[in-house]
This record gives C-alpha cells, sequence and structure tokens, in this order.
C-alpha cells in the first residue's frame, strides 16, 4: 500500500493518476473484478478511469434511472462514506429499479468510498464483484485505505494540472498582449483592457480571445 501510494503521487496526469486508482483497487482489493470513479456534476455523472466496461453500464443505467449506491455515495460528504452491497438482490427495496437491472448485468457485489479531502468532494471510487458475498471486512479495510490515498492523489493531481492551465492561459494571454501591442502602439493595460472588453461584448472566455490573436494576429 506505501508502494502504490508512492506510485500515485509520482503520476504525470490526472487521467493516469485516475487510472493507477482503480487498476490498485482490482490488484489490492479482495473480490474486486472492476472499479471505477464517478464524479458529479449538479445531477450528471461522468465515469472516470473504469476498468472494465461493467462499470460503464452500472453508472450509465443509475444516470438513466436517478437511483443507485454509486451516486449517493458521490452526491454529499454528509451521506454515506462507505457502502458495501453484500447481495445486489437483497437491495430491490432500496433501489427497486437499479437492484434487479444492476444484477442483469453481471454485478454480484459493489463496494464504493467517497474519495474526499478537507477541502472538497471529488466523486467516489466504486469496486465491483460478479460474485456475491465477495466483500470481506479485510476487503473494505483496503479499500478505505486505498480511497483515503486516492482522493489526495486525486486532489494532487487535479491542483497541478489547474495550475499549468493557468500558466499556458496567462502565456497565452501575455503572447496576444505583445501581438496587439505591436500593431495598435499600445501599452500593456491598453492592449489587455481591449482583450477583455471583446471578451465580454462577445461572451468569449479572455483565454479563447487571445488564442485566436496569436492564430489570425488580430481580433477580426
Amino acid at each position: 500500500m506505501a508502494s502504490m501510494a508512492r506510485d500515485l503521487l509520482a503520476q504525470d496526469s490526472v487521467d493516469t493518476t485516475l487510472q493507477r486508482i482503480t487498476g490498485s483497487a482490482t490488484e489490492l482489493v479482495e473480490g474486486c473484478d472492476a472499479a471505477g470513479i464517478l464524479v458529479l456534476h449538479g445531477t450528471e455523472g461522468e465515469t472516470l478511469a473504469p476498468t472494465h466496461q461493467m462499470v460503464i453500464d452500472s453508472d450509465q443505467l443509475q444516470q438513466r434511472l436517478g437511483e443507485g449506491p454509486c451516486f449517493d455515495a458521490a452526491r454529499s460528504s454528509q451521506g454515506e462514506r462507505v457502502f458495501r452491497i453484500e447481495d445486489l438482490t437483497d437491495q430491490r427495496q432500496r433501489w427497486p429499479a437499479y437492484a434487479p437491472q444492476a444484477h442483469a448485468l453481471g454485478i454480484g457485489s459493489m463496494m464504493g468510498f467517497l474519495l474526499f479531502t478537507e477541502d472538497e468532494d471529488l466523486g467516489a471510487l466504486n469496486l465491483y464483484s460478479r460474485k456475491t458475498g465477495a466483500f470481506r471486512d479485510v476487503s473494505e479495510t483496503a479499500g478505505i485505505l486505498l480511497a483515503s490515498h486516492a482522493a489526495v492523489a486525486f486532489s494532487t493531481a487535479r491542483t497541478h494540472a489547474q495550475l499549468q492551465q493557468a500558466v499556458a492561459t496567462r502565456h497565452v494571454i501575455g503572447e496576444a498582449m505583445g501581438i496587439i501591442m505591436g500593431s495598435h502602439r499600445l501599452t500593456e493595460e491598453e492592449a489587455f483592457n481591449v482583450l477583455r472588453r471583446y471578451s465580454q461584448a462577445n461572451t468569449i472566455k479572455l483565454r479563447e480571445v487571445a488564442r485566436r490573436v496569436c492564430e489570425q494576429g488580430t481580433l477580426q
């Protein structure tokens, strides 16, 4: 587990970090046949780094039906942070539409763990088995440890990606300002205001306006 934690932090992008998280789940958690991460954007779900088609099918089913354990786990830090379902056929009362259809997908049992840090909810790490009763206490303990490491690695990777994007945005805006300054004999402040006013007037993000200037040499 310590080696896995170091490996997660060593990944060079959000995508590879998430893939390593779900891959580690199938390697380290007893009974786990498939894994994926579900992130909610409002009421819409996004499946990240699924190891098998089963994960995608399950998340799409929950999205379509508006119910299911993965959506419950990802929805709020005030809710259930860990769920463990020994047998999906026993969950018809809780998820009357999802449970029988998920069983038809070949899912026997499930576990889910909220991925969170102190500052933000990130989603849920969801584990699947084709067998009923596949997950034991040791599986849940391993899943909790993995999820805690994964939340930190996920958050770190996402922050790094955001910083990279911010640097890239700053660079392209600076380049566009230079083009406008040279073309119209403007100061830095005046060139930036030209970009900003065009962005606001046309409801286009400032980065996109700057990119157009860099590509075309003009705002026209």
